[in-house]
């Protein structure tokens, strides 16, 4: 078995068809086909379910992915720890909550000091987030806090409250349940705060609209369209300006940390410790400037 084969099974997996995977590897079509077969041969059973329009995983191909998701990782991580050098350089994979207000000063600190780093940034919900820490996908990830996997090393960074944001004097607590709640998709950590109180309070709401971006969910909000959760440090300027409305939540719900988040048992290259240093100085200073309010 080569690791070739495993990329290709990998590329068929999230393609769904050859003839994708193909294109995406520039390969030619029946070399796809062959490492799967040659795959399927060694391993004594099918990993897919084939049919007209593609392929779909089976059981065992599902038992295969994580195998080679875990032996795909530990060559790219077995790669960087001989690539590494005392300073730090090359590309650092960094998964975002778009609502994180220490980001801007976090990655303009780092950019500052270490300019041969390219930065590449993914934005997502906090559970996509931190099973991409887990599978390697990234090197680390400001997410929603706190998370408890046996894999996760988590670094705190900033203490925050979350809101409900309305349409200037257009609603009141009592219309919860006849507001549409616009809202991230689920794995969200807002979300799963908000549905948390919810629950306990018995309150269903009318209708949830997903979103994927901060700027629709918070532009349709002040259209008029709806509610949503978000830390309240998101929307000053909004609320100052009276484009938008922030309403209390009660304690625990409205109190949340976000946290840095990498995978506890992968190589920390030079390049990621010295990002986790530029956070933990920032995290340090941001508890100050809290604590002297």
């Amino acid at each position: 078995m080569e690791l070739n084969d495993l990329i290709i099974f990998q590329k068929v997996v999230e393609c769904g068809s050859v003839s994708k995977a193909a294109e995406q590897l520039s390969y030619v079509q029946s070399n796809v086909t062959a490492r799967i077969k040659v795959l399927e041969k060694e391993l004594h059973t099918p990993l897919f379910i084939r049919h007209k329009r593609g392929m779909i995983i089976n059981s065992e191909g599902k038992r295969l992915l994580e195998y080679a998701k875990e032996i795909t990782a530990k060559v790219e991580e077995m790669k960087r720890s001989f690539q590494d050098q005392d300073g730090a350089s090359g590309m650092l994979k960094i998964g975002i909550v778009e609502t994180v207000i220490a980001l801007p000063h976090i990655l303009s600190s780092f950019n500052d000091h270490y300019p041969n780093v390219e930065l590449s940034l993914i934005a997502g919900v906090t559970d996509q987030l931190v099973q991409d820490v887990i599978d390697m996908k990234l090197d680390g990830a400001f997410v929603t806090g706190p998370i408890r996997h046996p894999n996760v090393e988590q670094l705190a960074v900033i203490q925050e409250k979350l809101v409900l944001v309305s349409k200037r004097d257009s609603f009141t607590m009592d219309q919860l349940t006849t507001t549409p709640f616009l809202l991230y998709h689920k794995g969200c950590g807002y979300r799963g705060r908000l549905e948390s109180w919810m629950k306990v309070e018995g309150i269903i709401p009318r209708k949830i609209m997903e979103f994927g971006t901060f700027g629709t969910i918070i532009g349709s909000v002040a259209a008029g369209i709806g509610v949503t959760i978000i830390p309240q440090s998101s929307v000053i300027d909004l609320v100052a300006t009276e484009v938008v409305e922030e309403h209390q939540l009660p304690e625990p719900y409205c109190d949340i940390t976000t946290i840095f988040v990498w995978r506890k048992d992968s190589y920390i290259t030079n390049t990621l410790s010295h990002f986790i240093d530029e956070i933990q100085k920032h995290a340090y200073m941001l508890e100050e400037i809290n604590d002297n309010k």
